[in-house]
């Protein structure tokens, strides 16, 4: 009781020590820097700002959070503690059974990279304070600069109080895009299916290299270094690990200019991985490390592993996996495969304006960068994306899907312009563009061969010519059956410690030992029809889950997808994409479903397109597979003619109910 008086005294005295922001959180060339001094001229500096009201409603929001999971945490008997220590137990040794030490893994990472670039051009910036970016918004620092506490996303008013000699610099991304690509280059030698994570760094796989040219890892990474030197004049820093987790935090260490290996040793990975600060693991932020630290008393990723039953009682089975991964000093080692890009994006910080020119002006540039990369890709879009973030630091993101895909500067920027207007009048901070919904053909439109159009269920006035491709008439038709799985609210699944889920089926036509066939082929899929990742809920506690249904309520109405749902994890993480929005949010939440429930009837729209155009046979093999097809459909009735007049059945034949 005494220390929470203290603490709240010295809370009231000393307001900064409770305000927490991403500034006061030191990066490379930050150790000697007083913490207390930036994080007093942050919130001094800060206080009554706009910056400052959403700093305060994202500390409530991860107050919240942190509230909500000690609650969670209080509700775990021993009982259950107990079994889920055996849960633990058993995944830590699958994936322990994981542990691949025979890749070695190197994470290269350019020191101050644009601060680097910029010196480069203008030598006389040397050994001075210099950050590029303005006064709104700071894109990095160099070590000059970081030693008084300046650092990157820092707001260029702020770093000069910090810094009053500080030098700023304007970004120039065609000079940082050109001497990364230099970079990359040298990377290719080492490496040609090399990660590029962003402009300043990249993952290789030395273990080839070393094998051929018969050369220690060590020796491999300093030549690595130097060759980067004399491509460009730029320093860089390596770490080498067995995997590329620890690779990216080995590289941290020895900054600027240096290098770290861990040996490919599980007792050294162990011992490195003790101490480390759960906060040096990348994925784990601002938000997870105060859950982790103020309900689990978690600091360093063996905590982790000692605390591994509360993450698989009260965290997603991702979540759960990861953790428990950290603590074993897990990571990729595998090349990943190729995959087709999903998107492309750019975006521009700006002081807040609520000029609608100047508006105009950025969404002109955008436009261009964005069609110069998908040239760039040969890629064509349908649906565009628009970014907002407002003065009061909200953001905001409208979309908007096309038939026919695009690519060119000058529709990019006509559908952008409309998006905005929407939004028009607005006070902004940042403007982005996203295009997504790719492909590949030169001409931009979604060519498909088999794509039927109305002429082919039109013919003439004459029945006796029918321009009917029979082969690709319905000759009958089916209702669909469902499985639901259900799931009783007021159930404590911590009081049932067994694998066992009780499942309610509703019977749509089906027979009951068809439709458990089918709940269990669902069950025990890793991915749903989709390629969504699903997680068993089995076992987890419902007062975590918030559900969305997406299945239709319409009588009569089927699907042919399984049904989906949408569920608030922890009451705040989606399920289907991750994104993470309080229970406050009820309008951001609102639209989000939407979005989801978008794409969900997007993709059964061309799923249907797709089996709309499967020769009669194939579909005809679907059909029969399908349990609970209809007595038949009801034929059309004749329109009545009058006269002279034609009937519009006359000019439709029986193939038009595959419209």
């Amino acid at each position: 009781m005494a220390k929470s008086e203290e603490t709240s005294s010295s809370s009231s005295s000393r307001p900064w020590e409770s305000y927490h922001t991403v500034y006061t959180n030191a990066k490379a060339g930050m150790d000697g820097v007083d913490k207390e001094k930036v994080q007093r001229v942050v919130y001094e500096m800060s206080k009554g700002s706009k910056y400052f009201e959403n700093e305060e409603r994202k500390e409530a929001y991860m107050k919240q959070k942190i509230e909500n999971m000690r609650a969670q945490r209080a509700k775990l008997k021993p009982a259950d503690i107990s079994h889920y220590q055996r849960v633990a137990d058993k995944r830590i040794a699958e994936l322990e059974a994981t542990r691949d030490l025979t890749r070695t893994w190197l994470h290269v990472d350019m020191d101050a990279f644009y601060a680097a670039v910029e010196t480069l051009s203008n030598p006389s910036l040397k050994g001075r304070p210099m950050a590029v970016g303005t006064m709104s918004m700071i894109s990095t620092a160099n070590y000059e600069a970081r030693k008084f506490g300046v650092r990157a996303a820092m707001p260029g008013f702020i770093a000069c109080k910090l810094c009053p000699e500080l030098i700023f610099v304007p970004t120039d991304f065609k000079k940082y895009t050109y001497y990364s690509d230099l970079t990359r280059k040298v990377f290719q030698e080492y490496d040609p299916n090399f990660m590029a994570a962003s402009l300043d760094e990249a993952y290789l796989d030395i273990t080839n290299v070393c094998k051929e040219r018969d050369i220690t890892v060590a020796e491999v990474t300093e030549e690595l270094r130097q060759n980067v030197y004399k491509a460009t004049g730029l320093t860089c820093s390596a770490g080498v690990a067995p995997n590329r987790l620890l690779a990216k935090v080995c590289s941290d260490i020895n900054k600027p200019n240096g290098q770290f290996l861990l040996p490919n040793d599980r007792a050294a990975i162990m011992t490195f991985i003790s101490s480390l600060p759960i906060r040096k693991i990348g994925g784990i932020g601002k938000v997870t490390e105060h859950i982790l630290k103020d309900v689990f008393e978690i600091k360093t990723c063996e905590d982790l592993l000692q605390k591994s039953s509360f993450f698989c009682a009260l965290f997603s089975p991702s979540s759960a996996d990861f953790f428990i991964s950290v603590g074993l000093g897990l990571g990729g080692t595998d090349a990943p495969q190729v995959r087709s890009r999903k998107s492309m994006s750019n975006e521009r910080t700006f002081s807040a304006t609520k000029d609608e020119t100047f508006f105009h002006q950025k969404l002109v540039e955008l436009s261009e960068m964005l069609s110069a990369d998908m040239e760039k890709e040969g890629l064509h879009g349908r649906t565009l994306t628009l970014k907002l973030k407002t003065a009061s630091f909200e953001v905001k993101t409208r979309a908007l899907t096309l038939q026919s895909s695009l690519r060119s500067s000058k529709d990019i920027l006509k559908h952008a312009s409309k998006l905005l207007k929407a939004e028009l009048p607005v006070s902004l901070r940042l403007i982005g563009l996203r295009m997504s919904h790719f492909n590949e053909d030169k001409d931009g439109t979604l060519s498909d061969p088999t794509q039927r159009t109305l002429l082919n269920y039109i013919k003439p006035g004459d029945d006796n010519t029918n321009l009917v491709d029979d082969e690709h008439s319905d000759v009958k038709d089916h209702s669909e059956s469902h499985c639901y799985t259900y799931t009783n609210p007021s159930r404590d699944p911590l009081s049932e410690l067994n694998d066992n889920n009780e499942q309610v089926v509703e019977d749509n036509g089906l027979e009951d030992h068809e439709c458990k066939d089918q709940l269990n082929a669902v069950k025990s899929s890793e991915f749903d029809a989709q390629g969504i990742e699903t997680h068993s809920l089995e076992g987890r506690n419902q007062d975590q889950l918030t559900m969305i249904d997406f299945s239709e309520k319409e009588t009569g109405s089927s699907s042919s997808h399984d049904k989906e749902a949408l569920i608030w994890l922890e009451d705040y993480k989606c399920s289907l994409c991750g994104v993470e929005l309080p229970p406050s949010f009820l309008e951001e939440r609102q639209e989000h479903a939407d979005f989801h429930l978008a794409e969900k009837m997007q993709m059964e729209e061309e799923s249907a397109h797709a089996y709309r155009n499967l020769p009669l046979k194939n579909r005809m093999r679907q059909k029969e597979a399908v349990v609970g097809q209809s007595k038949g459909r009801k034929k059309l009735k004749q329109s009545p003619s009058n006269g002279k007049h034609i009937p519009i059945d006359a000019f439709f034949s029986k193939a038009s109910h595959n419209l």
